[in-house]
């Protein structure tokens, strides 16, 4: 068998000379950075980058090419797969009726590990050649209270920036890097960048702009931006865009490595596996000018919430529904949760039909019905095997940012919320860490030591999970949401998921 060929820009026209795999057909030497990445994982490859790199192919906007940022230690894995590939990585989406479409992308121009040099990246985002800042940083990093919705000022790396001098150390987090490259910009004369938010969060360029003012006003309010305070500034000359992005993209795995190598004969360090099902919906507001993103399907709107409220409350929080009850029912993929005899049914009819629908306005253009059925196809997608190990991991941020406003809509509307109550129910009987065959699970959730320890409680008090302000708010005081969910948790810890599953579903 012949080695693979290590994936480098001097290799692509070996790679497309094979036939098999698409290349990129922009000259890269003509690249040029226009927007600067903050968050660079499989869904951001699988996705914006992806939409960039069709435009590019097609010959235009060599001027946004993305310049990736990483501000995590784990990031540092990132800067050494593509730092040793040019940049470039190979997606692969698949279809349900196993069809894969392999390409390598070429849409981003160079990524920077932010803790090696952090004025690389402030210069970076003060050339006025970067018109756009994206984010997708997790539901996690706006770093807010999900019950009251105010920025946490001490969490510890906020903190830091927050009293930090930048020009003796540079800045920590997302914030850090915002703020002060947009104060340089002010201070230089230069436009400033849009911030475009691209994570699962309602309203995720409102959240963004609110969450980067607090931190900018609080460093206005000490004197650390001199007699020039930006806060201001930026709430009236910096666009805040919000959008609604869709595509389930599993963690690599080194299968996908392997699959890769063998199936395309490429040495990719960090490919992207996706589902083919892509969708952005996108907010038009870019003072600065952006790429002609509508070219190559990017929907350009006025209103994104429609569309962000479906996804989030449908897509979103479906996954949070089979995640738990699965794995407790000894399931790893979510193709194998979306095709149970009882927990899809639990999830299509009793929660995406009678509780998330009723929490939706009315989509332009859509068909909810279709949409719904066709998320639970997409769910069953046996070629991208998505774990629901994934789906499981940081529910701390999605549990509360997804599913409990719908909870709190429809309590406030008097209508039905069992099946959401089993849901948490599901994520607090997960928590306890060990399945009802004895298995035992790690727990992966930015507050693991909090949440683990409240489902330790569940003997001696039940509703100890829901006591968690800050993840529930006042739920707990709701008995038409306590009584299902005190029901199925106890169900869940006696009899187990099958039982409990099948009593709420046997009157479908």
């Amino acid at each position: 068998m012949t080695a693979p060929t290590a994936l480098t820009s001097a290799a692509l026209s070996e790679i497309a000379a094979r036939g098999e795999v698409a290349t990129p057909q922009q000259p890269l030497d003509e690249r040029r950075v226009g927007i600067v990445h903050f968050g660079v994982g499989g869904f951001h490859r699988a996705h914006q980058a992806m939409y960039l790199d069709r435009l590019m192919n097609a010959g235009r906007d060599l001027d946004w090419a993305l310049c990736g940022v990483g501000l995590l230690p784990g990031d540092a894995r990132m800067r050494d797969a593509l730092d040793a590939q040019d940049s470039l990585y190979t997606l692969v989406t698949k279809a349900p009726d196993g069809t894969r479409d392999p390409r390598v992308i070429g849409s981003i121009a160079r990524y920077l590990f932010a803790p090696d040099d952090p004025e690389a990246v402030l210069a970076q985002m003060t050339d006025p050649a970067v018109r756009i800042v994206s984010l997708t940083v997790t539901e996690g990093g706006y770093n807010y209270n999900p019950s009251t919705g105010e920025f946490q000022y001490e969490t510890e790396a906020v903190a830091a920036d927050l009293a930090a001098d930048f020009s003796a150390v540079g800045p920590r987090t997302m914030f850090g890097y915002v703020v002060e490259a947009l104060r340089r910009r002010r201070e230089a004369g230069t436009a400033p960048f849009t911030v475009m938010s691209c994570d699962n969060v309602r309203g995720n360029g409102d959240l963004a702009k609110r969450m980067i003012l607090a931190y900018a006003r609080r460093r206005d309010e000490d004197g650390l931006h001199g007699d020039a305070p930006v806060g201001d500034w930026i709430a009236s000359d910096v666009a805040f865009p919000n959008c609604m992005v869709d595509r389930i993209t599993p963690v690599t795995a080194e299968s996908d490595i392997a699959m890769i190598a063998a199936d395309y004969g490429i040495e990719d360090a960090w490919p992207v596996v996706s589902e083919d099902f892509v969708q952005w919906v996108l907010e038009d507001e870019f003072p600065a000018g952006r790429p002609a993103w509508e070219e190559v399907g990017v929907q350009m709107v006025e209103d994104v919430e429609p569309y962000e409220l479906m996804k989030l409350r449908l897509l979103n929080c479906s996954h949070q529904a089979i995640a738990y009850f699965g794995l407790l029912l000894g399931q790893t993929f979510a193709d194998e949760a979306a095709v149970d005899p009882h927990l899809a049914p639990f999830t299509r009819t009793l929660y995406m039909g009678r509780e998330g629908t009723p929490t939706v306005p009315e989509v332009p253009g859509m068909d909810l019905d279709a949409y719904k059925d066709e998320l639970m196809a997409r769910f069953a997608n046996t070629s991208v095997k998505d774990t629901l190990a994934r789906l499981a991991a940081e529910s701390s941020d999605r549990i509360p940012t997804w599913l409990v406003p719908v909870i709190r809509e429809n309590l406030e509307a008097g209508r039905e919320v069992s099946a959401s109550a089993a849901i948490v129910a599901s994520w607090a009987r997960y928590a306890e860490g060990t399945g009802e065959n004895g298995e035992q699970w790690p727990v992966v959730d930015r507050l693991h030591d909090r949440v683990m320890a409240a489902a330790a409680k569940h003997d001696e008090d039940p509703l100890a999970f829901l006591r968690d302000e800050e993840l529930f708010g006042d739920l707990v005081e709701h008995e038409a949401f306590t009584t299902p969910y005190l029901h199925a948790l106890e169900v869940l810890r006696t009899d187990g998921a099958r039982t409990l599953l099948t009593e709420l579903t046997a009157a479908l």
